[in-house]
């Protein structure tokens, strides 16, 4: 498949939507692989559904108070800012900070330019993302000087995008990652394997090719970068029949740790559910029970992705202005979503997606000039909490 049939949407830094026809010609094919996800879901999601039920959603419903105090130091009453946040009457917890500086995490990229070196000095984040594109990796040595131009103190995770050139050629596949893991030596050492493998626009046409994907690279990283530490199954939104065929098979992989871009933006607040119980925190309680039931990781779960997309900023938004919100209530929920993750005790990091970005990052430069958000500088002040707090 011709790669131009994956164009790049460069207002909003992700793959164009498919036409339907382009989405069915690559599906024709793997019948047989959907069928293994139903199979893999028929046979282990009521098994995990059920424990997680019996974990979390008995003490959901008794809307136990106590233990909502004995999870947060204050709580207090809030002004509702739109209509959407909250029902009527009810009460926000007041957020309490972690104290550990790394679980702060920020997506920056390499086509936002050398102002972000100090920007991320400026907000002493200490836990990075950089995207590196596999059909970019004749620019290799530009992603490895960038990495670098924020200071051997950063802990790197190298995102490792796919395309469907190495989707399907897996000799080329294992010589290109050979070669971005010698390059990055001494820089980052967790490498996430794939990115939004559940939607076909970013080339994966079902989880057995992400599968067999991953495991190409783990041959490589087991045979001459045992030290490396790799992250998958990079599954976006709440879509965890995927998540659970990534973690449920009998292909011989091993996830150091579990990614998720776990996005709760066409919810609006992160106190909303979907349908009925999943808010933000049983969303993280129901991939937990997931994930420490597979034989394939080790337990521990980033988040790799999360941002809301801001108003009035079409086209660079990556949803429409329904799902939008404002500056004030994009803060607001940042702040919530931190707190929920933490709180949480199941999430080792989250990544804010991302410093820069005009439809929804921490900085806005639309008019050729950085503009810091609100977000930003509490962005900032979360850090600096949870270094104080140390």
């Amino acid at each position: 498949m011709n790669r131009d049939n994956f164009p790049w949407d460069y207002y909003s830094d992700q793959p164009h939507i498919l036409k339907r026809t382009l989405k069915k010609e690559l599906r024709k094919d793997h019948g047989f692989d959907y069928l293994k996800l139903i199979a893999t879901n028929l046979i282990y999601f009521p098994y995990l559904f059920l424990k997680f039920s019996l974990k979390s959603v008995g003490s959901i419903l008794s809307n136990d108070k106590s233990k909502l105090n004995n999870m947060f130091d204050k709580i207090e009453p809030t002004k509702r800012l739109e209509s959407e946040a909250l029902a009527p009457n009810k009460t926000r917890l007041k957020p309490s900070f972690p104290n550990i500086p790394s679980f702060y995490g920020l997506c920056v990229n390499l086509d936002k330019g050398k102002e972000q070196f100090k920007l991320v000095e400026e907000l002493g984040v200490k836990s990075l993302q950089i995207r590196i594109f596999l059909n970019d990796i004749k620019n290799i040595d530009s992603y490895v000087e960038f990495a670098k131009g924020f200071g051997a103190d950063r802990e790197i995770l190298i995102t490792i995008i796919q395309d469907r050139e190495h989707i399907t050629d897996h000799k080329l596949l294992k010589k290109d990652i050979n070669t971005i893991f010698q390059k990055f030596q001494g820089v980052a050492n967790e490498f996430m394997v794939g990115n939004a493998i559940n939607r076909i626009k970013w080339a994966f046409v079902s989880m057995e090719e992400y599968l067999k994907f991953y495991q190409s690279i783990q041959e490589v990283k087991d045979k001459e970068f045992p030290n490396i530490k790799l992250i998958g199954s990079s599954v976006i939104d709440f879509e965890y029949h995927f998540t659970i065929r990534t973690l449920f098979n009998n292909y011989p992989i091993h996830y150091d740790k579990v990614a998720s871009l776990l996005y709760v933006d066409r919810r609006g607040s992160p106190y909303s559910t979907q349908m009925g119980i999943f808010d933000f925190k049983n969303k993280i309680e129901f991939l937990d029970t997931i994930v420490k039931s597979s034989g394939k990781t080790e337990n521990s779960i980033y988040i790799t992705e999360a941002n809301w997309p801001l108003s009035g900023t079409a086209p660079y938004a990556p949803t429409s202005e329904k799902e939008c919100v404002n500056e004030t209530l994009y803060n607001q929920y940042m702040i919530e979503y931190f707190d929920i993750a933490y709180k949480s005790q199941k999430i080792e990091k989250v990544y804010w997606h991302q410093l820069i970005a005009k439809g929804y990052g921490l900085v806005d430069n639309r008019d050729g000039t950085i503009r810091k958000t609100k977000a930003f500088y509490s962005f900032k002040q979360l850090i600096k909490d949870s270094y104080v707090n140390c």
